[in-house]
């Protein structure tokens, strides 16, 4: 049953087609709800601590939160993030054939992760969201990147550096080394393939300028701490 899904889909890619609009709302609705839930806020609430937005860069995200709370709670951060991302991409892939729609749904999520709605539109920069939906969306492009990443961030120190050239490299290699389709790509994949690291670039904003004035914090790792 979950082969058919996967291949079939369970609404119809037609735009006369009223099954149609439904799906595409679920796209766009589930994802960007499941995307407010912002674990960094989330955690640090739970477990006592003040709210991570209140402490170094602002950022509700997993790099803040290993500068502020240490490596422990980062991980889970990011580990929470990232599979949010990747339920967005496997909820695309059942709702329409092949990966069409499972790009609106990580971007979505992404969207939700950046300005949740549970939490005043204040959310984090989407990189560990959008690395849960790459690795559901193409497991080989994931790889690849995983790599650039750990790169850039060790000879740089910059993971807001890392970050960006990364994100901005996905469109790139997911045309390059396609997983669930082949060429010649929709425009839907296409378009959302280069909005998710256009997202983050632009969620980035203020650590482009840093990096541009030589003034970016480098990043370092906090040992765990209880409050």
């Amino acid at each position: 049953m979950m082969k058919e899904l996967l291949i079939n889909g369970v609404f119809p890619i037609s735009v006369e087609n009223p099954r149609f609009w439904l799906g595409l709302a679920i796209c766009i609705i589930v994802p960007y709800l499941l995307g407010s839930m912002n674990f960094a806020v989330i955690l640090t609430k739970y477990s006592g601590r003040d709210d991570i937005r209140n402490f170094g860069s602002g950022n509700a995200g997993a790099t803040n939160m290993m500068c502020v709370y240490g490596k422990g709670l980062s991980l889970l951060t990011f580990l929470l993030d990232a599979l949010k991302g990747a339920l967005s991409v496997f909820l695309g892939l059942m709702l329409f054939p092949l990966d069409y729609f499972a790009y609106v749904c990580a971007f979505f999520c992404m969207l939700g992760h950046a300005f949740p709605i549970f939490f005043g539109f204040r959310g984090g920069k989407g990189v560990s969201t959008i690395a849960g939906a790459i690795i559901a969306l193409n497991p080989i492009v994931a790889a690849i990147l995983c790599c650039v990443f750990f790169g850039i961030a060790f000879l740089s120190k910059y993971v807001s550096l890392a970050s960006i050239l990364t994100t901005l490299l996905f469109p790139v290699l997911n045309l390059a080394i396609p997983f669930y389709s082949i060429p010649p790509f929709p425009v839907t994949k296409m378009l959302f393939s280069v909005l998710m690291p256009l997202l983050v670039a632009f969620l980035h904003r203020k650590n482009i300028e840093r990096l541009w004035n030589g003034t970016e914090t480098k990043t370092f790792i906090k040992k765990d701490k209880n409050s």
